[in-house]
C-alpha cells in the first residue's frame, strides 16, 4: 500500500483531519474564483449596462439587469450570421480532425504496417515544429488551390493534427488484442473491425478529441483572418474584435457571452458521457 503526505496515525488525529480539510476547502475556493470567476463576470456583464459595468465592475446588478443586450447584440451585430458561421466552421474542422485521428491511430496502433515506427517518429518529429514556420507555406497553398473565402481552407489544415493522432494511437494500442482476434476470427476485416470493434470501444478518445478540435477551432483566430476575408463568412473569433469599435461595450460583452455558450456546454456534455471510467466494461469476457 502506497504511503501518502500524511500516515495513518496523523490522519486518526481529529486536528490534522480537521486541518486538511479547511485547507482543501479554501483551495477548492480558489479554484473555482480562478476557473468561474472570468466566466461568471463575463455573463453577469452581458446582461448589465454599460455605466453600471465601468463604475461598479464587481457590484451584482447595482441597477438592475438588462436582457435588451443579448437581443441586440443578437440583430444589430449579426451575431447570428458569424454565430452559423462558427457552428459551421467549428463542425468540419471536428469531422476532418477526427477522421484523420480515427483512421491513422487505427493503422498505426491496430493494423501495424511494417514501417509503422518510422511513421509513428515522423508524426511525433512533426510536433516540434512551430506552427508558425508552416503559416506562409501552408497560406500559398490554399490561395494556389483557389480556397480562399471557403471553409475548405480552415477543414482541411486542421486535420493535420499530429497531436491528436498521437493520441489516439496510444489509446487504440492499449485496447485489448483478444477483441480483435476474435473479431478476425469472425470473418471481420479492417473496415468492418474499425468501425463496429474499435469505434464503439473507443468513446472516451473520441470525447477528448472532439473537446480538443471544437474548442481550438471556435477560439481560433489568425488563421481564418487570413483565409477568410471576407466579413460574411468570417466566425465570431474574428468578427467580433472588428466589431468592438463600433458597438457599446454592454453589447459587445452579450456578444462575448453567446459566442462562448457552445464550447462550454460542449465541454460539459462530453465530460458527462465520454470522459468517465468502465467505457470498456463488457468488452472482454472472463
Amino acid at each position: 500500500m502506497s504511503r501518502g503526505l500524511l500516515s495513518p496515525s496523523e490522519w486518526a488525529s481529529p486536528r490534522v483531519r480537521r486541518s486538511v480539510r479547511v485547507l482543501h476547502g479554501l483551495l477548492l475556493a480558489a479554484l473555482l474564483v480562478v476557473g468561474l470567476g472570468p466566466v461568471l463576470w463575463l455573463a453577469k456583464a452581458a446582461v448589465t449596462p454599460t455605466q453600471d459595468t465601468l463604475r461598479e465592475p464587481l457590484a451584482v446588478f447595482p441597477h438592475g439587469i438588462d436582457l435588451a443586450n443579448l437581443a441586440t447584440a443578437w440583430t444589430r451585430v449579426d451575431i447570428d450570421r458569424h454565430f452559423l458561421n462558427t457552428v459551421v466552421m467549428a463542425a468540419g474542422s471536428w469531422l476532418v480532425q477526427l477522421v484523420v485521428a480515427t483512421t491513422a491511430g487505427y493503422a498505426l496502433a491496430v493494423l501495424r504496417p511494417r514501417y509503422g515506427g518510422l511513421i509513428t517518429g515522423v508524426v511525433l518529429a512533426t510536433l516540434f515544429v512551430p506552427s508558425i514556420v508552416l503559416l506562409v507555406p501552408l497560406y500559398l497553398t490554399v490561395v494556389n488551390a483557389s480556397m480562399i473565402n471557403t471553409f475548405w481552407a480552415v477543414w482541411l489544415p486542421a486535420g493535420a493534427n499530429a497531436f491528436n493522432v498521437v493520441i489516439v494511437q496510444r489509446f487504440f494500442a492499449n485496447l485489448p488484442r483478444e477483441v480483435f482476434e476474435a473479431a478476425r476470427v469472425d470473418g471481420a476485416g479492417p473496415f468492418r473491425l474499425f468501425w463496429s470493434v474499435v469505434l464503439p470501444m473507443s468513446r472516451p478518445i473520441i470525447g477528448v478529441v472532439s473537446v480538443f478540435a471544437v474548442v481550438a477551432s471556435w477560439k481560433d483566430f489568425l488563421w481564418p483572418l487570413l483565409v477568410l476575408p471576407d466579413p460574411a463568412v468570417q466566425p465570431l473569433s474574428v468578427r467580433l474584435p472588428a466589431l468592438q469599435r463600433y458597438v457599446e461595450l454592454d453589447v459587445f460583452l452579450a456578444a462575448l457571452a453567446i459566442s462562448s455558450v457552445i464550447p462550454i456546454a460542449l465541454f460539459l456534455v462530453f465530460q458527462r458521457l465520454f470522459l468517465r471510467g468502465g467505457a470498456l466494461e463488457g468488452a472482454v469476457k472472463g
